[in-house]
């Protein structure tokens, strides 16, 4: 497989969060563009989750504590751990997902 993120079509997975996501078998890749004051609600998943942000401020609250992160800034984030998430500015971040998440194939 050789991929180029220029070739990967943008899917809007919730919404102001546009993903190119590229799968394995056991995780998930997706590099998003999430528009100002675009919000994840606190939830919780099965899959073990590193965030990366890229480009932006984006406040991010991992079990309960809220702090904001900025280009460079690297969150990982366990399994079942609730979370939430919104972009202060326009962000680019990148998410690894393991396993992958097929809900989003």
């Amino acid at each position: 497989m050789n991929l180029n993120l220029t070739n990967i079509q943008s899917k809007e997975i919730m919404p102001g969060y546009h993903g190119k996501l590229v799968h394995t078998e056991t995780m998930s890749l997706v590099f998003w563009d999430v528009e100002k004051d675009a919000v994840v609600p606190e939830h919780y998943h099965i899959h073990e989750q590193i965030m990366h942000v890229i480009e932006g401020e984006f406040e991010f609250t991992l079990d309960g504590e809220t702090k904001i992160y900025h280009p460079g800034d690297i969150v990982p984030i366990a399994s079942n751990i609730p979370h939430s998430g919104k972009a202060l500015t326009p962000c680019k971040l990148m998410d690894v997902f393991s396993p992958a998440r097929d809900e989003y194939r």
